[in-house]
């Protein structure tokens, strides 16, 4: 039994937040912005603009196209204005997709946008426990080029090294095309390709040599070849792959040196199984790891745009997942700030801050300068001539 006063106990009960939920706080919030500026500023400086969708849409708008992989991790909730149901976004491409093929169908082709934003997702991963997070991200619409696959992921690259994750990175490549193009050139039955698809992405060997004849010598060499780009585009070119499949791989390997030759500093990897998390993929995959951090970066690759009037489009782009970014960089640390008295003059203040402080106005006069930036956090205070650092 609690034997804090009922007020307290109430008070305390109210600061809890649900699982998966939590309040960022002091230099974090503060962190997590200044990244968010800087993938922007780096999207929009090689021409992609920026577009700013609602949290909240009807259902069948965020669940439509791309958005169906992600149907059953929204929030759904009734309007009461238009009595329809509406849907919290748990990811921003597909709000993105659908600016570019309603309200900007009429923009020259390619078509370069970019976003950052909060999701909110039913519920959270192994991975990723948390519920709601930043995603910021590109989208280049209405061309399909090898040219502007590599464009994508070297701007990830770019993009994560900006913020300060130059190193240690790595992208993994991956066909979800790949396996369905070998089953239709084999004739398999629908039953065996996804048996085919759910074994070699769960990296069941077993399972996948369990399959009969042809199938069971190219999956089984798909499994195989999982490993660096370099290796791994070798082993897929000795496979002797069906037509469609081959033209998949060489299109592949026209992307890996094309990435190679944009000088990104990452280690490339391909996994021509893997297939979850890339289900609404229509050509290449890509998913960006960092040396000792929990759960990807971000993920992106190749997809369909479809309009309202059934028109579709070829789009290709990226989302970065910024709690993770966060995880990778150092610890953000305290600002500095300074202290003036009550009795600094709103000019001089003004200069201070002009030369790169951030000043915290004294309220009261007659105190003691350099207790109360003590008192208050500050890491220096002005004597009324000078600038000094607090003991």
């Amino acid at each position: 039994m609690s034997t804090l006063p009922a007020a307290m106990t109430d008070f305390a009960s109210r600061a809890l937040l649900p699982e998966g939920l939590e309040d960022e706080l002091p230099p974090a919030a503060e962190q997590e912005a200044r990244v968010v500026t800087q993938l922007i500023d780096r999207f929009t400086a090689h021409g992609y603009l920026r577009v700013k969708p609602p949290l909240i849409e009807f259902e069948e708008s965020l669940a439509s196209g791309p958005g169906a992989a992600q149907a059953t991790a929204m929030f759904r909730l009734m309007d009461p204005a238009s009595h329809r149901m509406m849907a919290v976004r748990s990811d921003m491409t597909v709000q993105v997709a659908r600016i570019a093929a309603t309200r900007l169908q009429n923009s020259p082709r390619p078509l370069r946008l970019c976003y950052a934003g909060q999701v909110l997702r039913v519920k959270g991963t192994q991975l990723r426990p948390e519920r709601q997070f930043q995603q910021a991200g590109v989208e280049l619409i209405g061309v399909r080029a090898v040219a502007a696959d590599a464009e994508i992921v070297a701007l990830a690259i770019e993009a994560l090294a900006t913020v300060g994750l130059a190193r240690g990175l790595t992208v993994d490549l991956t066909l979800p095309t790949l396996v369905p193009a070998i089953a239709g050139a084999l004739a398999l039955d629908e039953a065996t390709a996804r048996f085919a698809r759910d074994a070699l992405d769960g990296k069941d060997g077993a399972a996948v040599t369990s399959l009969p004849g042809e199938a069971g010598r190219l999956f089984r060499g798909l499994l195989d070849a999982a490993g660096s780009a370099p290796a791994a585009l070798a082993r897929l070119a000795a496979l002797a792959l069906p037509a469609p499949a081959a033209a998949l791989v060489h299109e592949l390997a026209e992307l890996v040196g094309r990435i190679a030759a944009a000088g990104v500093a990452a280690d490339l990897t391909i996994d021509p199984g893997e297939y979850r998390a890339h289900e609404y993929h229509t050509g290449f995959g890509f998913t960006l790891f960092a040396a000792g951090v929990r759960g990807e970066l971000g993920r992106g690759g190749r997809y369909l745009l479809v309009g309202p009037d059934g028109g579709e489009e070829e789009a290709v782009g990226f989302t970065l997942y910024v709690d993770s970014l966060l995880r990778a960089l150092p610890e953000p640390e305290a600002p500095r700030l300074l202290y003036l008295p009550a009795a600094v003059p709103a000019l001089r203040a003004a200069a201070l801050r002009g030369e790169g402080w951030r000043t915290v106005a004294g309220l009261e006069p007659g105190t003691d300068p350099a207790a109360e930036a003590a008192r208050l956090g500050c890491s220096h205070y002005f004597d009324g001539a000078t600038v000094r650092p607090v003991a």
